[in-house]
């Protein structure tokens, strides 16, 4: 097995292997520009994007620690505090210490944080559904059955994590 980066390669023949990291290439490039284009809608919501990603995270995760919410959103504790500190204040979250451990939060997204999520989500997919509006039924179906092969090859990654 090669390994490139973090990445572990098999010992497929080259040119699948090619093809692969083109495939990869190509997703990668679209996905930036397709999260870019739903970000617009983002200034709607009058949160940074740090408040509205910890924010979802809450809402489709449900209540956790601190730690654990830093880890998700791939930042330090500290930072992590800053941000639901702010999301506190915009009484988007709110915060309250374990039962077992004072020393320990555990942070929950608000009935006004899940409503004003949601609110963010359906701009954006409205926004994303605009985008599509040129292609084809069959194009479409395609892009869907794409999703479908992205969100189990992400869950098989996860999973082997």
């Amino acid at each position: 097995m090669l390994s490139v980066g973090n990445v572990k390669l098999s010992s497929m023949p080259r040119a699948k292997e090619s093809f692969r990291f083109e495939v990869a290439d190509r997703l990668h490039s679209a996905a930036i520009h397709l999260l870019r284009l739903a970000r617009q809608q983002d200034v709607l919501a009058r949160q940074g994007p740090a408040r509205l990603s910890a924010l979802s995270v809450l809402v489709f995760g449900g209540p956790m620690a601190l730690g654990q919410l830093a880890a998700a959103e791939q930042v330090k504790a500290p930072t992590m505090s800053r941000i639901v500190a702010g999301l506190k204040r915009s009484g988007l979250a709110k915060i309250e210490t374990d039962a077992k451990d004072a020393r320990r939060i555990r942070v929950t997204a608000t009935a006004k944080g899940e409503r004003l999520l949601q609110q963010a989500r359906a701009r954006r997919i409205e926004l994303l559904a605009e985008t599509l509006n040129g292609l084809r039924e069959p194009e479409l179906d395609t892009l869907l059955r794409a999703a479908e092969l992205i969100e189990r090859a992400v869950g098989q990654a996860v999973g082997r994590k």
